[in-house]
């Protein structure tokens, strides 16, 4: 067997935003969290409370939003219209509703955030 098929494919992710205030307040909007700001040189970031694999909203040089890149899935559990029910008054848009992926992997909806990516949520109700 292939040493690369049973491995952690994600260990970190970063959101790409062009307004940091804007989307710190979305993000904590949307999950009731508080986002700690961090310099990390020419690169201000906010990273989500975590535990195992974390993540990032990041303002810097290299980082453009955009709704045609990479999708990341973000944890909505234990029910992700929670979280959902949150989007728009946020100032995001929902691009899909719930809907069911399979038993095996739950639900999920994309929604586009304040900076204008496209973002998935995931949860198993």
């Amino acid at each position: 067997m292939n040493e690369s098929t049973n491995r952690p494919w994600t260990h970190w992710f970063e959101i790409p935003v062009s307004d940091f205030e804007r989307a710190k307040t979305f993000y904590e909007t949307i999950y009731n969290m508080k986002i700690d700001p961090f310099e990390a040189g020419p690169i201000k970031m906010g990273i989500f409370p975590h535990s195992g694999v974390g993540g990032a909203i990041c303002f810097g040089e290299h980082y453009t939003p955009g709704s045609n890149g990479v999708v990341i899935y973000l944890d909505a559990n234990p029910d992700l219209d929670k979280v959902l029910n949150k989007i728009e008054s946020a100032g995001g848009e929902v691009l899909q509703t719930k809907k069911q992926i399979s038993d095996e992997f739950g639900f999920m909806a994309l929604f586009i955030d304040s900076e204008g990516n496209r973002i998935a949520l995931n949860s198993m109700t």
